[in-house]
């Protein structure tokens, strides 16, 4: 199994990036596909999650209506296309495969999978 993110880069606030994270090794929709990111000298922090099997979507309070998940069958990817992004966005973003679609999607320790990171700098 293997994810890897991408995507990141250093953008102006307002601005927007869609972060992708290519599935290899397992198919995306039968799994919780989630994002995570790390600010420094902060604790590891849920963002969204794709929940393919029970056609849901999950988003932290701080995101909601700015981002959006997503994911593309024949790609086998998942995208978290991020609008308005502020400072507090600013974060080395993780993506993570679950395979149990009715555990608690917003707890890390639940994703068996990790990708590296992809570092979101968002400053002017």
């Amino acid at each position: 199994v293997q994810l890897q993110a991408s995507g990141g880069g250093l953008v102006w606030p307002g601005d927007s990036l869609r972060l992708s994270c290519t599935v290899s090794g397992l198919t995306y929709r039968a799994y919780v596909m989630g994002w995570f990111r790390r600010a420094p000298g902060k604790e590891r922090e849920f963002v969204a999650a794709l929940n393919h099997r029970r056609s849901r979507t999950y988003y932290s309070d701080s995101v909601k209506g700015r981002f959006t998940v997503s994911g593309d069958n024949a790609k086998n990817t998942v995208y978290l296309q991020m609008n308005s992004l502020t400072a507090e966005d600013s974060a080395v973003y993780y993506c993570a495969a679950n395979p149990r679609p009715y555990s608690d999607v917003l707890a890390a320790s639940e994703y068996d999978s990790w990708g590296r990171g992809t570092q979101v700098t968002v400053s002017s």
